[in-house]
């Protein structure tokens, strides 16, 4: 991202809002959004197949991996306000796993594009299930969104949760259920 442009336009967004960008305040606001705005759309920049890739690992191994409760911070596509929660993927290998910090990566990933929550679900768990060919792979996300709870209905204590099941999660009652129950658990 170019540093100049952002932070001119930032100068002239607090302008059009009414304010002054140079009031003692506001001096380093522009500079300041606009390396925000470079961290919070970072993931546009980054190689999800390219991520997993760095960190696979053959194994003889058929159980359930599940990392729970990764932090999620993204920003609502509709209105640019963030939203924030958790996600939950799990996982059963066919020969090859990755590493565990690789799932929170891939989530921050995905997660620092401009997004919908259901979206961002979806592209968790298609990207392991095409890089990693696993017998299936489900990913949960619990969110709440700024933009119900800043404006619009104002609702400061709603959560949407999304699913995104593939393979035996899909196919098998027991699997989804053993996912659920242990995506679950501490709750």
């Amino acid at each position: 991202m170019d540093r100049d442009h952002p932070e001119a336009l930032v100068r002239r967004w607090l302008e059009a809002i009414g304010e002054d960008p140079a009031r003692q305040g506001l001096a380093g606001t522009p500079r300041r959004v606009a390396d925000a705005w470079r961290t919070l759309t970072s993931g546009y920049g980054q190689d999800p197949v390219a991520l997993l890739h760095g960190a696979m690992f053959d194994v003889d191994a058929n159980h359930m991996i599940l990392v729970r409760d990764i932090e999620v911070y993204s920003l609502c596509e509709h209105h640019l306000l963030p939203f924030f929660g958790v996600c939950h993927i799990g996982y059963i290998p066919r020969g090859k796993v990755v590493g565990i910090s690789k799932l929170a990566r891939l989530t921050d990933l995905f997660a620092r594009r401009l997004q919908i929550q259901e979206r961002l679900t979806n592209q968790i768990a298609r990207t392991i299930m095409d890089v990693l060919k696993p017998e299936g792979v489900g990913v949960i996300i619990e969110a709440s969104h700024l933009c119900m709870m800043m404006r619009g209905v104002e609702k400061q204590n709603s959560r949407t949760v999304t699913s995104a099941m593939l393979g035996s999660f899909h196919d098998s009652a027991a699997t989804r259920n053993e996912f659920l129950h242990l995506a679950g658990a501490a709750r």
